[in-house]
This record gives structure tokens, sequence and C-alpha cells, in this order.
């Protein structure tokens, strides 16, 4: 048993002890009830020391936990709240504190029906019921979608990198005919733009493996786990989206944006490292430093005729490119249609 899970157990112990109205407690009584308390639990016999209970006591009289308990000695020997109705389980909140926690609640509430969140449903409706809250409609709304598929994998993944398994994935990528089997060393689970990935190491690099690709997913026991204390934060630094090159550099991207959305992309940028270069009442021109992957293809294109790349030209040809396939797609739908 954990040393923090060892400590709420003689927290509630003692609690339980110093707010009984009926038995005096001395310091040796709270060590042997704490003892037992332990044992209980553990089923092994577990002495708790006299400092060990000392610094409990001051603990819960400190602010370190929140308690501030009102504990006192009283006939010098014995140990007691000096407020019969104190508990650490009944701790004072304001009507501030209610509406933070109900907030909470209510964002908490829009993850529950995801697999991975199932075990957390109980909880959420024991702070709903503590704090009256069921009646409220949720006033916060996540973009969500629980029928994605690959969804259903989301918990072994997650339990693999936690534990640190290795995984056996049954994976058909889009470009391949049939399916590989792969062994991977799991990281990180990614999520952009409503899609999940599982960023993983492989032979010797670092894979981005999306979920909706996967059939099947064993744990591989045999083979060790190899850690490679992945900072996420670093790895998608300087990208949009989940698709990161090895070998690729960054590059500074170029756009304009007209005036009538250039606050929309001010407001929300493409990228931490977005800055203004230039603007006028035509427009702003925005740059960014990041890799050329599809992902930010597929952001500019989003924006239409309201963006326009100025550079690199590499980006700015494949997005001309791009463009003039979707107009020669809708010149082609035209036709058919007077033909119909």
């Amino acid at each position: 048993m954990s040393s923090n899970k060892n400590a709420l157990i003689r927290y509630k112990t003692l609690d339980k002890c110093l707010k009984n109205k009926y038995k005096k407690y001395t310091l040796e009584d709270l060590i042997d009830e704490c003892s037992e308390a332990l044992f209980e639990f553990e089923g092994k016999e577990s002495f708790v020391s006299k400092r060990t209970v000392q610094l409990d006591l001051q603990n819960m009289r400190s602010e370190k936990f929140g308690y501030e308990a009102p504990i006192e000695v009283y006939e010098r020997r014995y140990y007691r709240y000096s407020d019969p109705e104190y508990s650490i389980h009944q701790i004072s909140v304001n009507e501030n504190d209610l509406k933070a926690m109900n907030n909470a609640i209510q964002i908490l509430k829009q993850f529950k029906d995801f697999s991975m969140f199932k075990e957390m449903n109980g909880v959420i409706q024991k702070l709903e019921d503590s704090i009256h809250s069921t009646s409220q409609k949720s006033i916060i709304h996540l973009d969500k979608n629980e029928q994605l598929k690959g969804l259903e994998h989301i918990d072994i993944l997650y339990e693999s990198i936690l534990n640190k398994k290795v995984l056996k994935i049954c994976y058909k990528s889009f470009k391949a005919r049939e399916s590989n089997i792969i062994t991977v060393h799991p990281q990180l689970l990614k999520e952009y733009n409503n899609r999940w990935f599982l960023i993983c190491w492989h032979k010797k690099a670092i894979y981005n493996l999306a979920l909706d690709r996967m059939e099947e997913i064993e744990i591989d026991e045999t083979t060790e786990y190899i850690d490679k204390d992945f900072d996420a934060d670093r790895y998608f630094g300087e990208v949009i989206g989940a698709t990161v090159s090895e070998t690729q550099r960054p590059q500074n991207v170029v756009f304009f944006v007209t005036s009538q959305h250039a606050p929309y992309v001010k407001t929300k940028p493409f990228h931490h490292s977005q800055e203004i270069i230039k603007e006028d009442e035509n427009g702003t021109t925005f740059k960014i430093c990041v890799q050329l992957n599809f992902e930010l293809e597929r952001m500019i294109l989003g924006m239409g005729e309201f963006l326009t790349v100025l550079g690199p030209r590499k980006l700015k040809q494949r997005i001309a490119k791009s463009i003039r396939i979707a107009h020669s797609n809708y010149q082609a739908q035209n036709t058919t249609t007077e033909e119909l």
C-alpha cells in the first residue's frame, strides 16, 4: 500500500477518534487505533510510530491540507476536537467554492461517456449530490464524438502507457493493402481535431498511429518496455496537428488574411509562433514557423478565399493545385447536373 493511502487511513481514523464524544483518547490510544486500522486494510501487522501520529495531528491542525482542525489536549493527556461538530470530512466551503466545483462537474460530465472515464460516473454523481448541483444544466459544451472509430482501444492503450507495457498491434494504414502486426512501445495518446493517435517507439523511431486504423491489440509480456521519457510539448512544438517529420526542419510560412477574417486568426492563432508582419485596411499578413504537413494544408484550405499563402513557394504551389482541382471538380459537377 502506498504511503499516501496509509496517511489517508490514519487521518480518517484520527478524525473518527477526535470527534467521539463518549471516549477519551490518549496519544497511545490514537497510535493503537491507527495501527489497528492499517491492519484491517492491509491484512498484516502494521505498527504506527509515536512520531508519525504526532506529525499527523500537526498536519491536521495546519493549513497544509486545508483542514485547520481544532485539535486540543485536555486534562493534559486526552485529545479531542474543541468544536464537537467538526470533522475533516465536513470542511465548510463558501458560495464561490461551490460555483467553481459545480463548473468543474459540468465539464467532467461531458467525458463520462468515454469508456476510459466510466469509473468516474459514481464519483461525479457523489460530487453532484454533495453540492446539490444535479438540477443545473450544463453551460459549457465541449466538442466530442463518442462514436469515433478506434475509441474502443483507448482503455488498453492508456493502461499500457501507464503500466509501461509493450503492445502488438494489427494495423492497416490507408495506403496499405493488407494489415501488419507491429510491436510498439506506447508513449502518449494524442487527440487532434476529434481524431486520436498513439505516439509510440518502433524500430528505433517515433511513430504516429491512428486509432481508427487499429484492428487488434494485445500486450506483449515477453518484450522489455522502452521508456523514451517522451516530452509532448517539445515533440509537437513545431507542427500543427499530429504529424511530425524527424527529418524536416520548420519553415517560415507567410500568409495574408482579409480584414474581415483577420480578427479570428489574431484571437485564435494557428500556432504559438504566430506573429503579425504587416497590417493595413485590406487585411493582415501573418507568419508562423512550422513543418509543412497535411494538417497545415487542411487548415489553410479551410479558410477558403479569405487566406492566401505568400510563402514558401512549395506550400503556395501545393495549395494552388488543391484549389484548381477543387474548382475543376465543381465544373465537372455542373456539367453533370446540366445533363441530368
